[in-house]
C-alpha cells in the first residue's frame, strides 16, 4: 500500500486502452483535459476528443449528441464543475432521455486540498445519486477507477465516476472483480462494520489495524458502487456486527451514509447500536493540505478510531 497515484490518471489511460479494444469512444472536456488526464485521448486521436472551452453546460450538449450517433461519451472537468454547473443538463437531457453519456470528473472531495472551498465539491454524490437512471461509482484507488469506467462504457446509460487529485495508496492488486452494484470486503471482523468509499476506504483500513490492537475487530467494506448499493453484502455485515459506521470525503447529506441508513430504516431491528457517518458535516471546506484537511474535517484514520471506540 506504499505505492501511490491518483484516480484521475487512470481516466486518459482507460479511455486509450477502449479505443484499442474497439469500443466507439469519445471524450468531451471543458478546457481541463490535462488536468483530468483525457488529453491522452486526445493525443491518440485528435477527432475523438472535443473541447468545448470553458462551456460545462455545452459540454454536456455536445456529449448528449455524440451519444445519439451511437457513441459511448465521457465528460470530464472538475467535479465542481461537472455536476453543479450542468446539473440541468444532466437531469433533463442525458437522465431524462437515458442516454449513454458517462459524467467522469475529477478534483472530487476536499482532497483538492489548496484550491479551497470553491473547488472542494462535497455535494456531488447526492446530486447524482437523486437522479434518475444514473448509477454512481465512487472508486477508492487507480486500479479500481479503471475498473469504474471500464464497467460505465460496457454498460449502456447514464453513469457518475467520482475521481480525484490526489495521489492516494494502491489498495487493489487489479482493476477485476468490481460490479455494479457490488461492495468488496476488505476486512473480516465482528465487532463493527465499517463501510467507506474513496479515499476513506484506505484510511478505514488503517483504522482497522489501530482498533485491532485496542481489541476490536472491524469490518472494513469498500462501498464501490453507491447507486445501485450492494444491499446483501452490507446487510450481511450489519447483522453480523450490530454497529456500523460511515466513512466518505463528502458531505453526510446526501451520500453513502445517507443511502445506508436507508437501507437500515427499511430493514429495521438490525442495529444495536446507533449508526455513526464520517464525513463533511454540512460545511464548505477550506485552503489546506491532504492531511490537514483530513484531519479538520474529522475524516482521518484517527477519527475513524475515535468513533468506532466511542461507539463501542
Amino acid at each position: 500500500m506504499a505505492d501511490k497515484k491518483a484516480t484521475r490518471a487512470a481516466y486518459g489511460e482507460t479511455l486509450l486502452e477502449l479505443l484499442a479494444e474497439g469500443v466507439d469512444v469519445y471524450a468531451v472536456d471543458a478546457d481541463l483535459s490535462a488536468s483530468t488526464t483525457s488529453i491522452r485521448l486526445a493525443e491518440a486521436d485528435p477527432k475523438r476528443h472535443i473541447n468545448v472551452g470553458i462551456a460545462e453546460q455545452n459540454m454536456i450538449g455536445v456529449a448528449a449528441g455524440l451519444s445519439l450517433t451511437g457513441k459511448t461519451v465521457f465528460t470530464g472537468s472538475f467535479a465542481v464543475f461537472g455536476t453543479g454547473r450542468v446539473y440541468d443538463q444532466i437531469r433533463n437531457t442525458v437522465c431524462y432521455s437515458n442516454l449513454n453519456v458517462k459524467i467522469a470528473p475529477t478534483h472530487a472531495g476536499i482532497s483538492v486540498g489548496p484550491d479551497g472551498g470553491s473547488h472542494q465539491m462535497v455535494e456531488d454524490i447526492a446530486l447524482m445519486s437523486a437522479l434518475p437512471r444514473m448509477r454512481v461509482l465512487v472508486p477508492a484507488d487507480y486500479l479500481s477507477a479503471k475498473a469504474a469506467i471500464r464497467i460505465a462504457a460496457m454498460t449502456p446509460g447514464p453513469f457518475y465516476i467520482r475521481m480525484g487529485r490526489a495521489n492516494v495508496p494502491l489498495l487493489y492488486e487489479s482493476e477485476k472483480g468490481f460490479e455494479l452494484g457490488k461492495a468488496r470486503v476488505l476486512r473480516s471482523g465482528c465487532d463493527v462494520s465499517i463501510i467507506a468509499c474513496g479515499v476513506e476506504v484506505t484510511l478505514a483500513l488503517q483504522a482497522a489495524d489501530m482498533l485491532a490492537e485496542a481489541g476490536i475487530q472491524a469490518e472494513v467494506i469498500d462501498a464501490f458502487s453507491i447507486k445501485p448499493l450492494d444491499e446483501k453484502t452490507l446487510l450481511a455485515s450489519v447483522q453480523k456486527t450490530g454497529a456500523v459506521v460511515t466513512a466518505e470525503e463528502h458531505s453526510v447529506i446526501g451520500g453513502l451514509g445517507s443511502a445506508v441508513a436507508s437501507l437500515l430504516a427499511k430493514n429495521p431491528g438490525i442495529l444495536a447500536k446507533p449508526l455513526c457517518q464520517i464525513g463533511v458535516q454540512d460545511r464548505f471546506g477550506i485552503s489546506g493540505e491532504f492531511d490537514e484537511l483530513f484531519k479538520e474535517y474529522g475524516l482521518d484514520a484517527q477519527s475513524i478510531y475515535d468513533t468506532v471506540v466511542q461507539l463501542s
